[in-house]
């Protein structure tokens, strides 16, 4: 299934670039997050993957009509790839808890797709699989569909709000990661207790502030799904 902006097949044709190499969709999908990825590197451009591969940068606008289309299906590439060797299994927690894992981690291994990851909707194969594969969890789980849909999006947004902000904290310098992390330790608990008393009765447990929340809010996520499933009657 191919996105809105994607260009039909029988108007691409397949010359080889310079360097000898025959374009595909694929090949300009690695080609970006190859660029998207590397140390320093700035906003995708489309002369910049021109380049990249060797062809005139007007070849590429035969896969895709612009730099959004193309950053689409590099998120939806990323999507396929988390979900490589995933099944579900007759447990619908440990099998949405294991699709969540996968989901978070995917994004915190390619930062720079976070907020694109997060905020837009590829239409692309891999996340109708995707979303056809959490929603048929909630659904044999017992839940009904207006439910599974409403669940879904729930789990899907929490997860990939918590990877978002994970990716934005991956992506700060030794210096900054080290400083915040001395912030919770050597400021916020030693702070006087008469003018700060709740810090200062939980100041031991305060530097577990510098670790991501994304496993406990995970569990307390589907937790919680657990609990209306039972109360409902159905699990």
């Amino acid at each position: 299934m191919a996105g809105p902006d994607r260009i039909p097949v029988e108007r691409k044709r397949r010359r080889p670039t310079r360097t000898g190499t025959v374009l595909s969709e694929d090949l300009i999908v690695t080609a970006a997050l190859e660029l998207i990825e590397a140390p320093g590197s700035s906003a995708l451009t489309v002369r910049k993957l021109g380049t990249a591969l060797g062809c005139d940068p007007s070849a590429i606008y035969r896969y895709f009509a612009d730099t959004d289309a193309l950053l689409l299906a590099a998120a939806d590439r990323l999507i396929g790839d988390s979900l490589d060797g995933y099944a579900a299994t007759a447990d619908w927690i440990s099998s949405l808890r294991d699709f969540g894992v996968r989901v978070h981690s995917s994004v915190l291994r390619h930062p720079r797709l976070a907020a694109v990851r997060a905020s837009r909707v590829t239409a692309g194969p891999a996340e109708c699989r995707a979303v056809d594969t959490g929603i048929g969890i909630l659904l044999e789980a017992g839940f009904g569909p207006a439910e599974a849909v409403r669940h879904y999006r729930t789990f899907i947004d929490t997860v990939l709000a918590h990877a978002a902000l994970d990716a934005d904290v991956r992506d700060l310098s030794d210096g900054q990661r080290h400083e915040q992390a001395r912030a919770w330790r050597e400021v916020y608990s030693t702070l006087p207790a008469d003018r700060y008393p709740h810090l200062h009765r939980v100041r031991e447990h305060l530097p577990e502030m510098a670790g991501s929340a994304f496993p406990d809010t995970l569990d307390a996520l589907l937790a919680q799904f657990e609990a209306q499933l039972t109360a409902d009657g159905t699990g």
